[in-house]
């Protein structure tokens, strides 16, 4: 009987470090169905947990790179099921500008990903880590932010 090999990184495959600041009552949601549902995806997510999207800080991902992320996600509920009305209205107006002042400041636009998540949608906060890690793979380390980093 022939087995698959899991695709296992080797020690010298690049492993991004992505920090996620997400929504407590939607994506958060979601990825807890992803995990109670053993839903496989890439482990290179941190989570950190706020009560809304529109509660995040533009500092917050600055501070996120600085720290050695080579990516940020930030994910909510979507647009009109905001648990604070319309907390995910402001956050999506904030970070079509701040994309803008990322130029500025040498990060580029994709090592920032924004997303969609509900409570009942585990499945795509599987896909969408999974997507943003190959994506992130792809581009290599942020060496802007922690230049003597080994891959």
């Amino acid at each position: 009987m022939k087995t698959e090999k899991a695709d296992v990184p080797t020690p010298t495959t690049f492993e991004p470090r992505i920090t996620a600041f997400v929504c407590n009552w939607c994506t958060y949601a979601g990825a807890d169905l992803a995990g109670t549902s053993r839903l496989q995806y890439a482990p290179n997510l941190r989570i950190i947990k706020l009560p809304c999207t529109g509660r995040i800080d533009p500092l917050f991902v600055l501070k996120a790179f600085e720290n050695g992320a080579d990516a940020v996600l930030v994910s909510g509920c979507h647009p009109g099921d905001c648990h604070y009305t319309s907390g995910n209205y402001h956050a999506r107006r904030r970070w079509t500008l701040f994309r803008k002042l990322l130029a500025l400041t040498g990060i580029g636009d994709d090592r920032l990903f924004f997303s969609w998540v509900s409570a009942a949608e585990g499945q795509k906060f599987a896909d969408l880590v999974n997507d943003v890690t190959a994506k992130v793979r792809k581009a290599g380390p942020f060496q802007a932010a922690h230049p003597g980093r080994k891959a």
